[in-house]
C-alpha cells in the first residue's frame, strides 16, 4: 500500500502501472457463470461477455490492459472497443485469464470505508458512461461505444487510488468534503503530489491503450466533440453525486446545462429536462 505521496507523477506510474486490479463481486460471479456455460455447451461469445462485464469498469480496464499488453507484444494496434479486445483475445483465452479474480469485497477486508469510497466512484462513473452514451448518440457520434466506455473509465485513476493508496485517497475526499469551493486539482496537488488529470492519462500511455480512448478521457482536449462530451457527463455524475437539490448541484449544473445544450444544440430548458430525464 502507498501510505504518502510520492515524490513524482513518474514515481506513480511506476506504481501503479504493474498493480493488481480487483473487480465487483458481481462481476467475478457473472465470469465464473459464464466459463460453466461456456465449457457445458460452448456457446459463449465476446459480444455476451463484453456485455455482462461492460458495467465494471476495473474489470474493463483490466481487460483493456491485457489485451493492449499482448498487442503491443505482436506489434499491432490494440481494439479501441471492449468487445473488440475479447474477440482479439480469443473466448479460450479469456477465461484462462480471468477466471480467478480477487474481488473488492475481499481485497478491503477490514477497510469498509475503503470500499465504500471505491464504491462511490464506481457509481459516479456508471452514471457518467450512461449520460456520455446518450449525448454520443445525440450527436450520431459513431464512436458511441467508446465514448461511452471513456466515461465509464474517466474515474480509473481515482478508483486505483482507493485500492493503492486508500489513506491518500480518504484525505482527499474529506479535504474535498469540508471545503467544497476547494479546487479538485488543488486538493490532488496538496494531497498526492501529482494532479489526476496527468496520472490518468500518463498510464493509460504506459498500458498502451488506444489512443482514442486516451483522447476521450483526457480533459486537456477539451475543445473536441467527443472529449467535451464525456467531461460534460462526468462533471454531471460529481455535481449531482449527492443529489440534484443539493447545493453544490444547484450551484454547479446551471453552467453544466449551458455547455450540454450548446453541444447537443438544444435550449437550456431542453438539455436540462433531457439530462434530468436520463438520469432518473
Amino acid at each position: 500500500m502507498i501510505d504518502q505521496a510520492l515524490p513524482n507523477l513518474s514515481a506513480w506510474i511506476n506504481a501503479l502501472s504493474d498493480a493488481d486490479i480487483p473487480v465487483l463481486p458481481g462481476t467475478a460471479l457473472d465470469i465464473a457463470a459464464l466459463h460453466e456455460q461456456e465449457e457445458a455447451k460452448g456457446n459463449v461469445d465476446a459480444h455476451l461477455l463484453a456485455q455482462e462485464i461492460s458495467s465494471d469498469p476495473l474489470m474493463t480496464l483490466k481487460v483493456l490492459v491485457h489485451v493492449s499488453r499482448y498487442c503491443t507484444r505482436l506489434n499491432i494496434e490494440p481494439p479501441e472497443s471492449l468487445t473488440g479486445a475479447i474477440l482479439m483475445l480469443g473466448i479460450e483465452p479469456f477465461f484462462k485469464a480471468f477466471s480467478t479474480q480477487t474481488t473488492t469485497e475481499t481485497w478491503f477486508t477490514g477497510r469498509a470505508q475503503a470500499l465504500e469510497g471505491l464504491n462511490k466512484v464506481v457509481h459516479r462513473s456508471r452514471r457518467a458512461a450512461h449520460l456520455a452514451y446518450s449525448f454520443a448518440l445525440h450527436r450520431q457520434d459513431e464512436d458511441a461505444v467508446i465514448i461511452h466506455e471513456a466515461a465509464m473509465l474517466h474515474g480509473f485513476a481515482d478508483m486505483m487510488l482507493w485500492c493503492h493508496a486508500p489513506r491518500l485517497a480518504q484525505t482527499l475526499a474529506e479535504r474535498l468534503e469540508q471545503d467544497p469551493a476547494l479546487r479538485s486539482a488543488d486538493a490532488q496537488k496538496e494531497v498526492l503530489g501529482v494532479q489526476l488529470v496527468d496520472l490518468a492519462p500518463a498510464l493509460m500511455r504506459a498500458w498502451q491503450l488506444p489512443d482514442l480512448l486516451i483522447r476521450c478521457t483526457d480533459e486537456r482536449h477539451a475543445r473536441h466533440p467527443q472529449v467535451r462530451t464525456v467531461t460534460l457527463a462526468v462533471r454531471v455524475a460529481r455535481h449531482t453525486q449527492y443529489g440534484w437539490d443539493n447545493p453544490h448541484a444547484e450551484a454547479a449544473l446551471p453552467d453544466d446545462i449551458a455547455d450540454i445544450a450548446d453541444l447537443l444544440t438544444l435550449s437550456p430548458e431542453a438539455a436540462y429536462r433531457k439530462v434530468h430525464d436520463l438520469d432518473e
